[in-house]
């Protein structure tokens, strides 16, 4: 039995919510209060995760923080969602960390700061906004000449990419089905696998108290 701690606003926790779900492992999620500060306390930093994050997945009487390394932990426990070889891992990795560096981080701060905090100054959603935009249409290309990121299959990096795109247009502010035909061709893809669910519908803390 896995146990991932995860509140269902966070794309982060997706990405392991819904690996966890597309492998059909018994699991069972943890609440995390993010919005009442639990990540920053004190309690959470020194018994669940130093670095103050969420996900983390606990297994075999361990913790493990960071989307990424618990995706490419899972994928080679459950024979699942992995690279076939060394070209592939390569490969999956460089779009992981693509993904976590532009694609889920621009996109994930623009949306956490334009709907969660009401006070962000303009010119910092435009910033974030335009360099979203830059990712999105490098995947939008790339997804345009493949059905899924490496080739044929899904792996961990659609996975990992697929982190927020699920989110309602209200809170992201990116209409995929609009402007990205390609990205939104890949999100009906990776819907239609077996064991999808939305966050919402995956993970605890949705709606959030008025």
């Amino acid at each position: 039995m896995y146990r991932l701690h995860c509140f269902a606003q966070s794309g982060n926790c997706y990405k392991v919510a819904l690996m966890l779900s597309l492998t059909g492992v018994p699991w069972e999620p943890v609440f995390v209060d993010f919005f009442k500060g639990e990540t920053r306390g004190e309690r959470y930093r020194s018994e669940i995760n130093e670095l103050g994050e969420a996900p983390v997945l606990e297994a075999d009487g361990k913790r493990m923080s960071q989307s990424g390394v618990i995706l490419d932990l899972l994928a080679r426990k459950t024979g699942k969602f992995g690279p076939r070889d060394e070209d592939e891992r390569a490969e999956c990795w460089r779009w992981l960390l693509f993904d976590n560096h532009k694609f889920t981080g621009y996109l994930s701060v623009y949306r956490f700061l334009r709907t969660f905090m009401k006070d962000t100054e303009p010119a910092v959603l435009d910033f974030l906004k335009a360099r979203a935009e830059r990712a999105f249409a490098i995947a939008d290309k790339h997804l345009s000449k493949t059905p899924f990121l490496l080739g044929d299959k899904p792996t961990i990096a659609d996975i990992s990419m697929a982190g927020y795109v699920f989110y309602p247009v209200e809170e992201t502010g990116f209409d995929f089905k609009a402007t990205h035909p390609a990205i939104d061709a890949w999100r009906e893809r990776i819907k239609a696998l077996p064991g999808w669910k939305h966050p919402y519908d995956l993970m605890p803390g949705h709606p959030l108290p008025g």
